[in-house]
């Protein structure tokens, strides 16, 4: 997905002067060719993220369209106040790619983990948030970034994701519906998606599966209209089961009352001491395509 983000901001930096790209000590080998192309409208700030984000909200205040790049600790956790007062209460145009969402990074530890930021982003008035589950959703995320008047922030995995769209995504605003299914849907966001796709593949009765790239703010009309003859949700991400889709869809569903079963996958909350990698994480927080498949068979059970 990154690969495909960079690109894609570095075609539009080809036409418009106004781009510009900030790292902090990031990307090397991926901003390459941007930093090569444009080199009077990049800067590598590096191991510096306050003093990042306090010239990504100045550069943006004069008119240039930022985008700041960074693993997601880097771009949100280290720097949450200079996000907070310079870029969303000012509301300016700022595009933070977080980098490594959920814990793409293992086995490096909880340092590297973003198994928290949609909790932490959704405290924040102002901010756009988009998990996209491939490099299609990825690109259209970043293309909303380019014409957008308030700040944004895009999580995506490392590299290596595969395509789950097999036609365009026409609004990466709405839940994007992957395939038709009843009385069970399965809404999910982020890199996980592979693991929903592959837990769908021999279940004998096929829930119905539902990309959600932007989480905040959330398309609840359009949601509910493709909810329709649904009585249980299982969402599925790679984030605390607190805090990110899962407490999203809860709260909507008791603010208006809905008649919705609901099943939140996610990792527990708590501090990750296990050393695995990206599988076995996966594995061991039951966000695996196994963990999937059996909750979506006991949902068919019980519902």
């Amino acid at each position: 997905m990154r690969n495909s983000v960079i690109k894609r901001i570095a075609k539009e930096a080809g036409k418009k002067k106004d781009i510009f790209l900030i790292t902090g000590d990031a990307g090397f080998g991926v901003l390459d060719k941007y930093k090569k192309l444009f080199p009077e409208r990049f800067l590598n700030l590096g191991v510096a993220e306050q003093n990042m984000i306090g010239i990504a909200a100045g550069l943006g205040l004069t008119g240039f369209k930022v985008f700041v790049y960074n693993i997601v600790p880097f771009v949100l956790y280290r720097c949450y106040e200079q996000v907070r007062n310079d870029i969303c209460y000012q509301n300016v145009p700022v595009t933070l790619i977080g980098i490594g969402s959920g814990v793409t990074y293992s086995p490096q530890g909880v340092t590297h983990y973003s198994v928290e930021d949609i909790a932490l982003a959704r405290t924040l008035p102002n901010l756009v948030i988009f998990s996209p589950s491939d490099p299609i959703e990825a690109v259209k995320c970043v293309e909303y970034a380019l014409s957008s008047k308030d700040p944004v922030y895009i999580r995506i995995a490392k590299s290596g994701e595969p395509v789950i769209h097999n036609r365009k995504v026409k609004d990466i605003r709405s839940p994007v519906v992957l395939n038709e299914g009843e009385g069970v849907a399965v809404l999910f966001h982020g890199s996980v998606s592979t693991e929903v796709i592959s837990a769908l593949e021999g279940v004998r009765r096929r829930p119905k599966a539902i990309s959600v790239p932007m989480l905040q703010p959330m398309d609840f009309d359009s949601l509910g209209r493709k909810l329709k003859d649904i009585h249980t949700i299982i969402t599925v991400e790679e984030h605390f089961s607190e805090g990110g889709l899962g407490s999203i869809i809860a709260e909507w569903i008791a603010g208006r009352g809905l008649d919705y079963r609901l099943i939140k996958l996610g990792i527990k909350n708590e501090f990750i001491h296990e050393i695995k990698n990206n599988a076995g994480m996966r594995s061991h927080y039951g966000i695996s395509s196994e963990a999937i498949k059996e909750t979506i068979g006991r949902a068919y059970e019980n519902g």
